[in-house]
């Protein structure tokens, strides 16, 4: 099992540790650039038909768990890459998603604890994911590639949203602060919080992304928040 380095925030307060928590590894990532694509245009994470092929920048909703209880209110989202598909299906808790992007097999699991998995390694530890009062959840698990410049509609989540960075570089501006992610980061936001998604530095940007939220509520609502353009700086 792969260890997972992280950088402290603090934990004096639940809710200070709730706003940002980073995995850090040395940034890579290609430089490439899309032709006359336009930046000022908003993305927001879209499903995809069976049988259509997606965009080549965006944010695309891949996988869904519905019907999710947990025990704690403290859950995290833990990461795994497993050699086959058949593997991660293999080691999955009913509750788990296996999904395959980014040329990997991913297993994605929300608990309190590390599930035990056979023939897998832990790639990331994201959280901890304060969830609201509820009596079930869904989960959305969704995959994103953005070039710089590019950003989401400003927006909430009626629960915790999770990344987890392959490549580049993101900031998220929220009304309570500014938090940044780098190839092989994670970064959570809680709840009812708004925000804007920037892609910052020079390469493309890609991540994996989870947002838990009651199962009565939609995954994402627009929010009038007006962001300063902290991130822009």
């Amino acid at each position: 099992m792969a260890s997972i380095s992280r950088n402290p925030l603090g934990y004096a307060a639940l809710a200070t540790l709730l706003l940002a928590c980073f995995t850090r590894a040395p940034a890579v990532g290609s430089t490439q650039q899309p032709p006359s694509l336009s930046h000022e245009h908003p993305f927001s994470c879209d499903d995809v038909p069976a049988g259509t092929s997606r965009p080549a920048y965006g944010c695309f909703n891949i996988a869904k768990a519905e019907g999710l209880t947990f025990r704690d209110s403290v859950v995290y989202w833990f990461l795994y890459t497993f050699p086959t598909r058949s593997a991660a299906e293999a080691a999955r808790t009913p509750t788990g998603v296996v999904v395959e992007e980014d040329g990997k097999v991913w297993l994605n699991e929300i608990a309190s604890v590390a599930p035990r998995t056979q023939a897998g390694a832990l790639v990331a530890r994201v959280g901890p994911l304060l969830l609201p009062p509820a009596p079930t959840y869904t989960a959305i698990y969704s995959y994103a590639v953005m070039a710089p410049g590019q950003r989401s509609r400003v927006h909430t989540h009626s629960g915790p949203e999770g990344w987890y960075v392959l490549a580049g570089e993101q900031c998220l501006e929220t009304s309570v602060g500014v938090f940044r992610g780098r190839t092989g980061e994670t970064v959570i936001v809680p709840g009812n919080v708004p925000m804007e998604l920037y892609i910052t530095g020079t390469a493309l940007r890609r991540a994996l992304v989870v947002v838990v939220h009651d199962s009565r509520e939609p995954r994402g609502t627009p929010s009038s928040w007006i962001p300063p353009g902290a991130c822009r700086h």
